[in-house]
This record gives C-alpha cells, structure tokens and sequence, in this order.
C-alpha cells in the first residue's frame, strides 16, 4: 500500500513542481528524490518497518514477491531518471508532466503487483496504459510520433475491450470478480454446469494480455509505436511497462492452467506462442538496419523467453522472473540511454564509436551482450532460469533447443552493433556533449550487470533473506 499512495502523490508533486519550478533540471532532480522516497516507502513495508493500514476488502493483496519486483522496477527506473533525464527535458516544454505520467504509470505498476481480483487488475492495467499513450504522441511536432500515439491508442483501446469482454465472461460463470473464482473447477462442480463462459473469458484475457506484452501474434503494434514514440520513452515502454505486464500475466494465469480444459491443452497453447514469438522477434530483428527498430524487434524475443515463466511453475519460476527483470531492464535502459544522445540511429552511425566514445562502446557492449545472454553478464543467468524451469518442470525438451537456437540468433544481430562500434571506419556523432557523470552512470549499470552475472544471489539473496 506504501507504494500505492506513494507513487500516485508524488505524481501530483511532479504536477506542482512545473508551476513552482522554471529550471527544467531542477524539475529531474526533484523526480529523482520522489522516486529515492518511493523506493524507500516501499522497502518499509518489505521489511515490515511501516505499513499504510488502509482497509482495501480483500481487492489488494501484498506479498514478498510482489514487493520485491516494485523494488526492482523502482530502481530501474531510478538508473532510467540518472541516465535520461536530461533526454526528457529535450523532448518538449512539459517537462513536469511527463515526470508526473511517469509516475502515474508506476502508480498503475504497484497496483499491478498487488491486486487481489479482476477488477483491480483492469485498473492496474488501464491505470499504467492511459499516461503511456500521451508519453507516445509528446513529440508534437515529430508525424511519426504522432502515428505511433493515434496508433497505441486504437490498438490499446481495442485490447481494453477484448480484456473487459473476458472479465465480463468470467463474472458471469462465477459470479465473482475475485480470483479463486476464475477456476472454474473451485467455484462450480464442473465444466459441465459452468458451461463454455469462463473457459472463453480467460482465452479472451490471455488474448489481452498477450497483446500488452507484445507477443506474436498480437506484437504487430509493437514496431511502430516503439519506433515512433520518443527514444526516451520508447525506453520507458519496453522495459519497465514490459516487466509490469508480465508480471500480472503470470499472476493471473500462473494457477489457471486447468480453466482451459485438460493439461495439454494450456501447455500446447504456451508453445506454439513462445516458438511464434521467438521467430517473428528475432528473425525480423536480423533484417533492420535501424538499431531502433531492431531493439523493437528484440523486445519482442525477449517475450519470448519471459514467457517461460507461464510455461512451467516451480522455484526456477519466481526467480527467474525477477532476475529476467533485473537484467532485461538495465540493459535496455543502458542500450537507449546511449542510443538517444546519438546522431543517426542507424546502424552506420554506431561506426567508429569506440575511437570516439571508448566508454559509451564499451558500456553499450556489456548491454548487448547482456542481452544475447553471454556469461559474466546478466542476461545468461535470467535465460538460463527460464530455461531450466521449463525442463525442472518436465516440460518439452524441444522448446528449450529451439529457445537456445533463436538465443544464438540473437547473438547475430546484437553484435552487428558491436561490430560497428569497433570494426568500421566511420565516426559516430552524437547530438548533445557527453558529461563524465553519464558516463560515471553507465559504467555502474554496465558494473551492475557484471555482478549479476558473475553472482546472481547479489540480487535474490535480498529476496529470500
């Protein structure tokens, strides 16, 4: 609840502080003390230091687990306020507001992380897409952002009312919008005298939420609007938002399997998913010649591995999903961070950056590596976690080769980048002047990333002790 509150008030003091305050530095540094208060708040209610006691009737429900993925989002979000900022100052006049939609969407990420029932959770969820699609469209001037605003709107609006028709179905097998009540077998006797509702509201759900974490087939907005939103944004969508989403879809669906019918049935419906969304990611990412587009296309692989996490449940599961978490977004928030201040955001224009940049080439290395899921970094560790549930949880041998082989593809195009950076002759601009203390932040995200790969229980001794 401590986050809740917190989040939602310090959205409303970011709001004051565009009236209060002219100097659109001061506006990040204010955001930076909101967020170390919010981090705090939460991390008392973690520690069982201080709780807000508000009476929610059973429609909020805190737990460890979904603590401690606040903690990880806030901080997160915290090297995303140190390395972007002064990116989204750049973005238009209001600079407040967007620091108070940020917050917002954080707001919806906690409610997220806690809810206890249907209808919390389509306030999470509309709570954390509304501010999203103003963030997508703030580049007035830009047509492209424009589009991609028109465009996440229609779509989101769309997916909205495919999640309402579920919820509607289920309240209608169950009577209830709890979420015991979504099992069909625990509200009524059968399938029998629950008749099809509830088993059509959940794949109506799956559908929604599907389409909100950008897996194929519903990923075909994704591109397009990641493209066309703000570069600094488009950091904030596929990291943070990303995470959130996946983490109220395991939440939901993580022990309603059995709600489509026999055990097959769910696991053949996750595999064809997770194999579609591999290829459709990685393979289109092989071809872009846009870096940014190409990191669109690699958000939706990295779905692709997420969805491990729903694919089998056991103690690999809860790990992985927070250390994926951890890994997945400094990483991304590294790569876009780097990627905002460049000049051209083609691949041609990463040539030459190491003679240029020695820092910015060898930080962005350790992102894409992270990434590809190499060792001594991160992202080996949040893959191999995901991987070994799937085969702790008996699951099919094949999916985890397949994964493995699109992760090797992966590899191709991550190191196009990197190639580019230190291979080619060519010299890389960049559109605003690099200060030391970016590059003091970069080399402690890349340091961050080092450790975790090297120690992964630096990050889940923290959970479990």
């Amino acid at each position: 609840m401590n986050a809740i509150i917190l989040s939602a008030l310090c959205g409303v003091v970011m709001m004051f502080s565009g009236i209060l305050l002219k100097n659109k530095s001061a506006i990040k540094y204010v955001a930076i003390a909101a967020l170390l208060v919010l981090i705090i708040g939460n991390l008392f209610q973690f520690y069982g230091v201080y709780t807000v006691d508000i009476d929610s009737k059973g429609l909020l429900s805190f737990d460890r687990t979904g603590l401690f993925f606040n903690t990880i989002i806030f901080v997160a979000t915290l090297a995303y306020f140190i390395l972007s900022g002064s990116d989204i100052e750049r973005v238009g006049p209001d600079v407040a507001e967007y620091f108070a939609l940020i917050f917002f969407v954080l707001c919806g990420v906690t409610i997220l992380t806690s809810f206890n029932g249907l209808l919390m959770f389509f306030i999470g969820i509309e709570i954390l897409s509304i501010p999203l699609y103003i963030l997508t469209g703030s580049d007035k001037k830009n047509l492209k952002s424009n589009e991609a605003s028109l465009k996440y709107f229609l779509m989101g609006s769309f997916s909205t009312g495919i999640l309402l028709m579920g919820i509607t179905l289920i309240y209608g097998a169950t009577g209830s919008f709890g979420l015991q009540s979504t099992t069909v077998k625990s509200a009524v006797t059968g399938f029998s005298s629950a008749g099809i509702l509830a088993p059509v509201g959940l794949v109506l759900l799956f559908i929604s939420m599907c389409f909100k974490v950008s897996a194929a087939p519903f990923h075909f907005w994704a591109p397009d609007v990641y493209d066309g939103a703000p570069s600094v944004f488009t950091s904030f969508m596929a990291t943070i938002v990303k995470a959130a989403g996946f983490f109220a879809f395991i939440k939901l669906f993580a022990a309603k399997s059995a709600d489509f019918g026999p055990g097959p049935a769910w696991t053949l419906i996750l595999y064809v998913i997770i194999v579609i969304t591999l290829l459709i990611g990685n393979i289109t990412a092989v071809f872009q010649q846009s870096v940014k587009r190409m990191l669109a296309y690699s958000s939706i692989a990295q779905a692709g591995f997420m969805l491990f996490a729903l694919y089998s449940s056991n103690e690999f599961t809860k790990d992985g999903i927070l250390l994926y978490t951890a890994a997945y977004s400094f990483a991304t928030i590294g790569i876009f961070s780097i990627l905002t201040k460049m000049e051209d955001y083609s691949l041609d224009g990463f040539n030459g950056l190491s003679k240029s940049q020695p820092v910015l080439a060898f930080t962005n290395t350790v992102f894409f590596l992270s990434l590809s899921g190499i060792p001594l970094t991160a992202g080996f560790f949040a893959k191999y976690y995901m991987l070994a549930s799937a085969i702790k949880g008996g699951g099919s041998l094949s999916l985890v080769i397949i994964a493995v082989l699109f992760a090797a593809v992966s590899v191709y195009y991550y190191f196009k980048v990197i190639q580019a950076m230190y291979f080619k002759e060519g010299v890389a601009a960049t559109n605003t002047p690099i200060t030391g203390n970016f590059k003091v932040a970069l080399i402690v995200l890349a340091a961050v990333i080092i450790i975790l790969g090297i120690y992964p229980t630096a990050l889940l001794g923290f959970y479990y002790f």
